[in-house]
């Protein structure tokens, strides 16, 4: 029987769209208090009152993770205003894929700066409270979870570089499990194949069409699909540690 994330308090990046919008949705709905995270404050906003209205708790804090000063003050402003931090949900991602010769290298760094180093600011500004929320909350447990992907377990050609961030997303995490899950810290990777977001129009144009041409045939994802599979991470009892869910479309090969 499921959890329910009563007088908990959840963070979540990348919430501005996709994944994160649709988590941050689902863990209110579960009754934790939402923390949005992203740069765009207007949309965050947006969202944070639609939680609102549902009867959910909800507060948008634009920032910007690859920044760690910014992600230092996040999480302390977390502390002050909550008294607690017991689930981080690491959605915030970009796609820049292409040709290796035609690629910007700005589009690269940018991978490795929001995919990677932003989550690792994340994770470790949030860890002190994350470790000492199960001593405090009723379910005896806290939960990180992160936002791979497929990418993260299968590389392909113009992929190089979103490969490399994702690969180092999923070991990270699953070094990070065998650290903490002694004290009731679990950490958790998601791998979804292809999801209706945004992520595929931030690409170069040649590969949008490549990327159309493949998955027209492929009913792809919907972000709610992988906030289900995160609600059932972060709402399994505390002797359940679900180290990884890989989710593809069931018409992806």
């Amino acid at each position: 029987m499921a959890d329910r994330l009563d007088r908990t308090v959840a963070l979540v990046t990348g919430a501005s769209s996709g994944i994160g919008h649709a988590a941050a949705e689902t863990l209110a709905a579960e009754g934790a208090t939402v923390v949005l995270v992203a740069r765009r404050a207007d949309r965050l906003e947006e969202i944070a009152e639609g939680i609102r209205r549902s009867g959910g708790e909800a507060t948008a804090v634009p920032a910007d993770i690859t920044d760690p000063g910014e992600v230092v003050s996040l999480i302390e402003r977390v502390i002050t205003e909550f008294g607690r931090l017991d689930t981080v949900v690491n959605a915030a991602g970009v796609m820049l894929n292409g040709d290796s010769v035609a690629s910007p290298i700005a589009d690269w760094d940018r991978m490795i700066d929001v995919n990677l180093r932003g989550l690792v600011h994340v994770v470790k500004a949030a860890l002190p409270y994350l470790l000492e929320a199960p001593t405090t909350s009723p379910r005896s447990v806290a939960d990180v979870v992160n936002i791979s992907s497929i990418a993260g377990r299968w590389p392909a050609p113009q992929v190089a570089v979103y490969n490399a961030s994702k690969f180092a997303v999923t070991a990270a995490t699953e070094s990070w499990r065998r650290e903490y899950t002694a004290r009731s810290l679990r950490f958790s990777v998601v791998e979804p194949g292809a999801v209706d977001t945004e992520l595929f129009g931030h690409q170069q144009e040649a590969t949008q069409e490549h990327y159309a041409n493949i998955f027209t045939d492929v009913e792809k994802l919907l972000a709610a699909d992988i906030a289900n599979a995160i609600s059932y991470i972060v709402t399994s009892p505390r002797r359940v540690a679900v180290n990884e869910i890989v989710i593809r479309p069931t018409d992806q090969i």
